[in-house]
């Protein structure tokens, strides 16, 4: 099918409106605006299927789109994030959700994979990395009906579920795994990721504060993009280097010391802060509806009915959710509802996926089960949101946090 320019124009210009509607809606029927973005990919494949419209999606224009989509969620939930000494236990207790019910979820999945499709162990581990991790694309924006503080925590715990995933994955995936200078090397990097992303951080917000011209942001959103593709490139967790940036930018005024309240005075900070937190919500909106509306389209349906699919993403879900709840119940010791919902799959996992090396890749896995634990979850985290109501107490507690 060969459509015009203007034709071509007219549907990208009704997607964001689309996509706007739908944020406007979800804040009403408590679906998520990017499960809505999904299902209308799929429909429109039906669509297209049915009237025998030939629309190619190239893989590596969603792969871009959700790299750059990543960037921009991550650095929007840092500058959302603001920190004290108040805030260190909801960082520690978050930090440590992320992490064992990762390592949990982990374990319990590739045990399930290595199980039923006997393949090798390694293989199995770095299908179920990718299937381990929290999505902040999807769950970030879905937070609007939630407290304040369950708020704090799911941004904190789905932030540092994507970084430690990403460095578990990247790890695994390479040449030697379980050796010595392999651990090093992997720690090693971590620390020079923080080093620079300090040093980095320090250099854009002069860019920021000091530059003359009014073309600023997308500067500093180039750099991060070359930041963070280039530590890639060399092996480092370059998200952490994203995710300090915004801290920092957020919570400037923790660095109490005259030189630098004299270097960059509190209201140019407080100033460009607001712009640049702006235009990533305006940019990771953009972004993730392209995203999932392209993935929504790539889905195919038929594969998700098979038997094998089903079974293997119900055990998968399975895994996840109960993970999730033994670790929030038993060990975290607060209210489990409705943060045990929030177990979606999405961007982050789709990214990934794409990154599993050919020798590394498991012959017997349907692609139908990824599609399949992403829209279960996404509904699983729907249902949740459908059926919570704020407490009486929870209500107060956020007026008082909102004066």
């Amino acid at each position: 099918m060969n459509l015009s320019t203007e034709l071509v124009l007219i549907i990208i210009a009704s997607v964001v409106v689309v996509s706007y509607l739908f944020s406007i809606v979800s804040n009403y029927i408590k679906i998520p605006s990017v499960l809505l973005l999904l299902i209308t990919g799929i429909l429109t494949r039906i669509v297209a299927g049915q009237q025998h419209w030939e629309i190619p999606v190239p893989e590596k224009l969603t792969e871009m789109l959700g790299a750059v989509g990543l960037i921009m969620i991550v650095l929007e939930a840092g500058l959302d994030l603001k920190l004290g000494k108040n805030k260190l236990g909801l960082i520690r207790s978050s930090f440590f959700a992320a992490l064992f019910i990762f390592l949990l979820s982990l374990a319990g999945i590739s045990t399930a994979l290595y199980n039923i499709l006997h393949e090798p162990w390694i293989n199995c581990i770095v299908y179920a990395l990718p299937l381990s991790i929290m999505s902040s694309s999807i769950v970030i924006p879905s937070l609007h009906q939630l407290t304040q503080q369950k708020k704090e925590f799911l941004i904190y715990e789905a932030s540092f579920s994507d970084i430690i995933g990403i460095l578990m994955f990247n790890y695994f995936i390479g040449d030697k795994i379980m050796t010595l200078a392999s651990v090093g090397s992997f720690f090693l990097s971590i620390i020079i990721a923080i080093v620079l992303s300090l040093i980095f951080s320090v250099l854009l917000f002069i860019i920021l504060t000091k530059a003359k011209t009014n073309v600023k942001f997308f500067l500093v959103f180039a750099l991060l993009i070359i930041l963070y593709e280039g530590g890639k490139l060399m092996g480092l967790p370059s998200l952490i280097i994203i995710l300090v940036f915004g801290l920092l930018m957020k919570n400037w005024q923790l660095l109490n010391h005259p030189r630098i309240a004299n270097m960059f005075p509190k209201e140019k900070v407080d100033e460009t802060t607001h712009l640049l937190h702006s235009l990533t919500a305006e940019s990771s909106f953009l972004i993730r509806t392209f995203f999932f509306i392209l993935f929504g389209f790539s889905i195919d349906i038929s594969l998700i009915g098979s038997t094998q699919v089903v079974l293997i993403g119900s055990i998968i879900v399975g895994v996840l959710l109960i993970t999730r709840f033994f670790y929030l119940r038993f060990f975290l010791r607060e209210s489990v509802y409705p943060e045990v919902f929030f177990i979606p799959r999405g961007l982050i996992t789709i990214l990934l996926f794409y990154k599993i090396p050919d020798a590394l890749k498991l012959t017997t896995f349907n692609d139908g089960i990824l599609f399949y634990v992403i829209l279960v979850t996404s509904l699983i985290m729907m249902l949740g949101m459908i059926f919570y109501k704020k407490d009486k107490k929870d209500i107060v507690e956020d007026d008082l946090l909102d004066r």
